[in-house]
């Protein structure tokens, strides 16, 4: 697996991959997520992908050598949001090619990609591209993506992250959500690519591959699970007889009456008496014997 996230804000860009593949006992993968396009300084890209390391690394093989759609490529592209159309008619020619193979082995088609950047003239954008080749683009409501393991990381992408929020904050919080995302997960692993995309700049001038000696990231590791756990025990506990120092928790709902607790009823078991039918017969039998 992999975890990447990318997010468009009003200062620019900033891209975060893991390198891992594969996650077993003995065999552990490392593979470049990331991958960057520069042009003249008129245009830079940047691709991160998830899923299917084969599908991916085919996709942006078509992509390097420039293969035309409908007389389009990324150094070409008037737009960065053509760009993304070249990308998913791309994921479209490798899914021709390897989908029916694929399924003859079990497996399943499976890419996804987070694609950004900026064309000279043109404001930074960001797009979520999917294994059918169609994709949408991030807006300043909705200002990240993530691909891959992604549900660890987004509590504080959720709680921190706004359009407007300074790139050198952006990047701390992909950071921890990315380390949030290595403690829970082994499919995610180290080294990890940062790309910081300046608005307008047109060029990688913020990049760096970080493994578990750079000190920044190691800083974060450590201050992160240690103001968490601070945080934790400054809560209060809660209540329930009103004698603690917080709130009760047994305060009853607006909406909702308690749970109810069913009890068992003991049913006492019926006297045995004879049936109808028997005490007719010895009836019967009594008369005769007289």
């Amino acid at each position: 697996m992999t975890y990447c996230v990318g997010l468009c804000l009003k200062d620019g860009l900033v891209f975060l991959s893991d390198t891992r593949t594969n996650a077993g006992v003995d065999q552990i993968g490392t593979f470049r997520k990331m991958a960057l396009f520069q042009k003249d300084q008129n245009r830079f890209f940047a691709l991160m992908s998830a899923g299917n390391l084969a599908v991916s690394q085919a996709v942006k093989e078509i992509l390097l050598q420039g293969q035309m759609f409908d007389g389009m490529n990324l150094w070409n592209a008037q737009s960065t949001h053509d760009a993304a159309v070249v990308i998913g008619e791309a994921v479209k020619q490798v899914y021709e090619r390897d989908h029916e193979a694929l399924e003859k082995a079990g497996l399943e088609f499976n890419c996804n990609f987070i694609f950004g950047g900026q064309i000279k003239g043109e404001r930074p954008r960001l797009f979520n591209i999917y294994s059918a080749g169609n994709f949408i683009e991030a807006t300043p409501e909705t200002c990240y993506f993530q691909i891959g393991e992604s549900k660890y990381g987004k509590p504080i992408l959720d709680r921190v992250i706004t359009f407007d929020t300074p790139l050198n904050l952006a990047t701390k919080c992909a950071l921890i959500s990315m380390d949030s995302t290595l403690k829970s997960n082994i499919s995610v692993g180290l080294p990890l690519d940062l790309l910081v995309y300046e608005k307008n700049s047109l060029k990688a001038s913020k990049l760096v591959t970080i493994d578990d000696a750079n000190p920044y990231f190691e800083m974060i590791h450590k201050l992160w699970g240690e103001k968490l756990r601070a945080a934790f025990n400054a809560i209060i506990e809660p209540s329930w007889n009103n004698t603690g120092r917080g709130p009760s928790i047994t305060a009853p709902t607006k909406k909702m009456g308690p749970v109810l607790i069913h009890k068992g009823v003991k049913k006492s078991l019926p006297t045995s008496r004879p049936s109808k039918k028997g005490a007719t017969k010895k009836a019967t039998t009594k008369t005769r014997s007289k």
